[in-house]
């Protein structure tokens, strides 16, 4: 066990990590500024995005900060991630946040009471398993994880109800990568049955399409809460303005109204929410009676890498390989069928009450290229719109989450605009994975330039690189460490 380990160990800081002896000075001090910074954010049990206005754990977060952990602290990224699974539901679903018991109501908006309606419970007889087949079972609200096999009394702490991109695995994957040994192999050991059964949610439960690919059921559950490629989908949603006014913005209060989704998107994402809790979280029958059924390019690009990656994982834990990688090949298949546009070169959300594709150029439309299979072509097209001026990689600044040269592109209001370092970790893990090795370290130099000149911030102005959002935040902090970590050779 490294220094670094032994240190964690004992207090939980990564005050003094061993440095990659390749760093430089100034390197060296960016490293110790990420790695202080996941030590602030750290609670005991988990990590928070930051401590400003995120002050649960949050699902996808908590992968991107187990690739960093890796490199400082891999015995707190493995608890982080069984923190996070320990609320993992019965139906496999893995919850977008896990609410910390200590962390009042009025800190966080929408808090436990939102998804429980007031009860910790909400139950079906009629609900059923999968798109409609199978036993009949109770449905379980947002409570913390109880029923799962050496689990069942639960986490004691109450949930979302509702998913996020399952990044998980390849988190785990990372941590086993930097850090393996008995130990490691242990933690993906007691990961990997949860880590499957998330998939098998997400391919059976939220197949509401029927071609194979899962559909969101809330803009939350993207990632990507108000991208353009929403916009189409949640204008058929009805705006009940009401909804809001029973309730208050905390985000509002901590960041610019105007670097946040507009008070008509929250009303919307509050009716949608509410639909699927008052259906008792139920998927069967979504498309009957659910406003909001997505299939998003980006969640599935996902879902498909998480795939490839638990085939890796199967071969250190003894399980079959195999199954991993044919899903992998089929998901890869399925968005390159169905959500593919040969005249824009990306990949498009597609409305599945609707049956109409996305004309938005998103972020999420350009994900796919983490798929290790996916068709040369499709790559091509792809690789294109990364180097063009849609999309600025050249301009020396990283991927913007929307085309620069539309009409209501906004440098400022989330999605619509600004720069997000996961997805460029993301997309520059595409770009190595098809051999472009220099527009991959061409995308790395961009992401620390900008941490260096702008701080570990949530999210940063496409123009000038400015911080946006909530500063010292974990993912772009962890996502730090692993590109610095990662030196070209």
């Amino acid at each position: 066990m490294s220094h670094a380990a032994k240190h964690v160990r004992a207090t939980g800081s990564t005050e003094s990590p061993d440095l990659p002896r390749q760093l430089g000075d100034a390197d060296a001090q960016t490293w110790r500024g990420a790695a202080a910074i996941l030590d602030a954010n750290w609670t005991g049990t988990h990590t928070v995005p930051s401590r400003t206005l995120y002050p649960h754990q949050w699902s996808w977060d908590a992968g991107f900060i187990g690739v960093g952990l890796a490199h400082v602290a891999p015995e707190r990224a493995w608890q982080d991630l069984r923190s996070l699974f320990e609320a993992q539901w019965p139906d496999g679903r893995v919850p977008h946040i896990v609410f910390d018991p200590g962390v009042t109501e009025r800190d966080y908006f929408p808090g436990p009471s939102f998804w429980t309606g007031g009860t910790p419970y909400a139950t079906d007889p009629a609900a059923q398993d999968g798109n409609g087949a199978g036993p009949r079972r109770a449905v379980r609200a947002p409570g913390g994880g109880a029923g799962w096999p050496g689990n069942e009394a639960g986490s004691g702490r109450p949930s979302s109800g509702i998913v996020q991109p399952p990044v998980h695995a390849v988190g785990a994957w990372e941590v086993y990568r930097r850090a393996p040994g008995d130990a490691a192999a242990e933690e993906l050991g007691w990961l990997y049955p949860r880590l499957v059964a998330q998939q098998e949610y997400l391919t059976t439960c939220r197949d509401v399409g029927g071609a194979g690919l899962a559909a969101i059921v809330h803009p939350w559950e993207s990632g990507l809460d108000n991208s353009p490629a929403w916009d189409e989908a949640l204008a058929a949603v009805p705006l009940a303005v009401e909804v809001l006014h029973r309730y208050t913005r905390r985000d509002i209060q901590v960041v610019s109204s105007d670097h946040r989704p507009t008070d008509d998107d929250y009303a919307r994402y509050l009716s949608i929410a509410l639909s699927y809790r008052d259906g008792g979280y139920r998927d069967a029958e979504l498309g009957a009676r659910h406003p909001f059924l997505v299939e998003c390019p980006g969640f599935n690009a996902l879902r498909g890498l998480a795939e490839v990656t638990l085939a890796r994982i199967a071969e250190v834990v003894g399980a079959d390989p195999a199954p991993h990688r044919a899903r992998a090949r089929d998901i890869t298949r399925q968005l390159a069928e169905r959500l593919f546009d040969p005249a824009t070169g990306m990949f498009h959300a597609l409305d599945v009450r609707t049956g109409r594709r996305s004309a938005a150029r998103c972020v999420n439309g350009l994900l796919p290229l983490v798929l290790p299979e996916l068709p040369v072509a499709q790559v091509a097209g792809l690789v294109a719109a990364i180097g063009s001026a849609r999309f600025g990689i050249d301009a020396g600044m990283p991927v913007p989450s929307y085309d620069r040269s539309a009409a209501d592109f906004d440098p400022l209001r989330y999605w619509r605009g600004p720069v997000w370092f996961n997805i460029n970790w993301l997309l520059r893990l595409g770009l190595r994975t098809h051999g472009r090795e220099q527009l991959a370290e061409t995308l790395r130099s961009a992401l620390l330039h900008l941490v260096r000149h702008s701080g570990y911030y949530e999210y940063f102005h496409p123009g000038t690189g400015a911080g946006i959002g909530s500063p010292a935040f974990s993912w772009t902090a962890a996502l730090t460490l692993d590109l610095l970590a990662d030196q070209p050779r």
